[in-house]
């Protein structure tokens, strides 16, 4: 029964697709055949079953976790003029009302749910908790100045309010009467009417109405005149003089384009002028001047059918019955989305994940993160917005603050102030690109003093500009710094904990000369292997494979004339992984779907054992750009295989092919043969 119901969904899909007929029309039979047939609609693949590995993970994250990629607050650098303004969504429901205390319990507000929260599958980084702000309650005028103060200065030009109004109530109206009546709310504005019924749909009780939305010519006009003294506010956001005006679901007005016509000539009538009417493509795509509108206003992640992902995440919850999407999928598609003819304003994601809501039945995008939301932000203004002044040119942020689904730009704990600086960097980014930086870096994790004095040595003897960088724990950092003090080359010391061995600080590093636009870097790191009696010899090989003077030169210049050419290891170490997987299968497996890498058949790659490599910054955003927190590196131990850090040293080849570059030894880019083909490798045996 099951393959009959698959089967017929899918030839259903594949007509619906092809049918030549426009998007309103296309999204109108989408809720039919939902309504109808929606039986049909194969359930999303369960999980895999949670392994004794991702079970003791999970048990071990501390709440108060914090991932690679976390921001603290700095001055934000913004290009002049901006080339948009950024209009970010902007939920009022983070305050008690009568209305949530009768339907929810008495004091109720979003942070509720936000805190009940918990993760469904190995990785899944719930709850997600407020950074800097807290808590808030939205009736306390310092928590909107904060907020307000924050987006003007990342760049966010305007808070596109929900109101709330059912004939003649508006029950979320105080934060928005709060910043109407407080002058150095100096941030711009605009209203977006949620012209829905409002039901208990947050926790799957669609039919049990809490306030019922009941539109009609009278209710049009109750309507503006309430919020005509916000449209004639001097903040008011205005295209071309005319306030903008929001509407989330037109089609749930009986005559869409008669309310439109009320409007307007009310607001003549009124002296507030034209307005400039939008509404939200959240459930329908009809062309705007069909129903008297102006504009379109997109609203990922609504509308989208991105790769399902479900049945590749470990369940931590065996009874989950939500799905796992991938948030990339929206971005591609929304880039390569054509034109419709009709004005449409542009809306980017930060990501997605209404668990809190809809506990074991959410909704997950996962694989956003704040650089690639940037790349997004910065692709859709230079792509999407030609055409309009400047300062008419919005784009859209869904959203500023839905803590409860997951989209958010305000800081969180686990990664900080990273969302609005990538929010900031994407207007830099569009604004003027910046040049390529061919100067390349030199990572150097020095834990022994007279190897690390060898390596800077190496490094001076190829002539060429290195950009350096030294990472090294507290118990090491005196020794370490009294030797680079004395080198020819100048260089950054980085101290962190002794944990992660030479991969946990490379990654600290390397997500900072990512974001910097760094192109190329070198990790290198002093390895004496001390259990093997050949592991000064190891080491010494490495080196000399990657950074003579003659083949350091080479493999710059490698990389230089091929674009395509991600990472280069010294010859010798690019292992098999099936032959040397060892202790480290089920940590690969859970790194192969935490980073979202697509190619899941690892066993058929090589890996650069020893993690002494030349590599593109771009080849690692896979790794760099999952977020890994840092507790899921295991403490030092001597630990000789098996641990979180040997994985990474796996999976790092798999994350450069990812990213679609490729992977080669050094003697191949340098034009040599390998000594070494065909001969057992000395320095680790096969697994077992």
């Amino acid at each position: 029964m099951h393959r009959l119901k698959s089967a017929c969904f899918h030839i259903l899909r594949l007509a619906f697709r092809a049918a030549p007929i426009d998007e309103g029309k296309r999204d109108r039979l989408r809720a039919w055949f939902l309504a109808r047939l929606g039986f049909l609609v194969p359930r999303a693949p369960r999980g895999l079953p949670i392994n004794a590995y991702a079970r003791e993970r999970s048990g071990r994250r501390p709440a108060d976790a914090l991932a690679l990629g976390h921001r603290d607050a700095a001055p934000p650098i913004l290009p002049g003029p901006l080339p948009a303004t950024l209009v970010a969504f902007y939920l009022p429901q983070f305050h008690p009302i009568p209305e949530n205390d009768a339907a929810w319990g008495e004091g109720f507000t979003e942070w509720r749910n936000v805190r009940r929260a918990s993760p469904q599958f190995d990785g899944h980084a719930q709850p997600r908790l407020p950074g800097v702000l807290g808590e808030y309650d939205l009736r306390d005028p310092d928590t909107m100045r904060r907020q307000a103060d924050l987006a003007r200065r990342h760049g966010v030009g305007a808070f596109a309010f929900y109101f709330y109004w059912f004939n003649g109530h508006s029950p979320l109206e105080a934060p928005l009467r709060l910043w109407l009546e407080t002058p150095d709310l100096d941030l711009p504005f605009c209203l977006c009417w949620a012209n829905e019924s409002w039901s208990r749909r947050w926790d799957g009780r669609d039919d049990e109405i809490i306030l019922a939305q009941n539109h009609s010519s009278t209710d049009d006009l109750a309507f503006i005149r309430h919020v005509a003294r916000y449209l004639a506010d001097p903040r008011y956001l205005r295209v071309d003089g005319r306030p903008v005006l929001l509407v989330y679901r037109p089609s749930l007005f009986p005559d869409p384009a008669a309310t439109a016509a009320r409007w307007r000539e009310e607001c003549r009538r009124l002296g507030l002028g034209e307005l400039h009417l939008c509404y939200v493509q959240g459930f329908e795509r009809p062309d705007p001047s069909d129903i008297g509108f102006d504009a379109a206003i997109e609203f990922p992640p609504n509308m989208s059918e991105p790769t399902e992902l479900t049945r590749h995440q470990r369940l931590i919850n065996p009874d989950y019955e939500g799905r796992v999407l991938d948030w990339r999928a929206l971005v591609a598609d929304a880039l390569q989305r054509p034109a419709p003819g009709y004005p449409l304003y542009p809306c980017v994601n930060p990501g997605w994940d209404n668990e809190p809501r809809r506990t074991g039945r959410g909704r997950v995008l996962l694989h956003a993160s704040p650089r690639r939301y940037r790349d997004w932000l910065a692709a859709t203004i230079r792509q999407r917005t030609g055409g309009q002044p400047h300062r008419e040119r919005l784009v859209f942020v869904n959203a500023w603050n839905e803590w409860a689904e997951g989209a958010v730009l305000e800081p969180d704990h686990r990664l900080g102030h990273a969302w609005l600086q990538a929010t900031s960097a994407g207007l830099r980014l569009a604004a003027d690109p910046p040049p390529a930086n061919p100067r390349p870096a030199a990572v150097v994790h020095a834990w022994y003093a007279e190897e690390f004095e060898d390596i800077l040595q190496r490094l001076a003897a190829t002539g060429i500009d290195w950009r350096l960088l030294v990472t090294t724990a507290p118990e090491r950092e005196a020794e370490i710094a009294d030797v680079l003090a004395r080198s020819p080359l100048p260089g950054d010391l980085v101290v962190g904990e002794n944990r992660g061995r030479d991969i946990l600080p490379f990654m600290r590093v390397a997500d900072r000369l990512l974001d910097e636009g760094v192109e190329l870097v070198l990790k290198l790191h002093t390895k004496r292997s001390r259990h093997r009696s050949d592991g000064d010899r190891w080491r010494r090989e490495m080196l000399e494979r990657l950074i003579s003077p003659q083949r350091a030169r080479s493999i710059l210049a490698a990389f230089t004339a091929d674009p395509g050419l991600g990472a280069v290891g010294p010859e010798g170490h690019l292992l098999p992984m099936q032959t040397y997987l060892s202790a480290n299968r089920d940590a690969i497996e859970y790194l192969i779907t935490r980073l979202g890498l697509r190619d899941r058949s690892y066993l058929e790659h090589r890996f650069i054992a020893g993690t002494m490599l030349w590599c593109r910054t771009e080849a690692l955003r896979p790794l760099l750009d999952a977020h890994l927190e840092e507790w899921e590196f295991e403490a030092e131990a001597g630990q000789l295989d098996g641990t979180f850090a040997h994985a990474i040293e796996r999976v790092l080849a798999l994350c450069v092919n990812d990213a679609g570059y490729r992977t080669r030894s050094a003697a191949e880019v340098c034009g040599e043969t390998d000594p070494d083909a065909g001969r057992p490798y000395p320095y680790a045996a096969p697994s077992g």
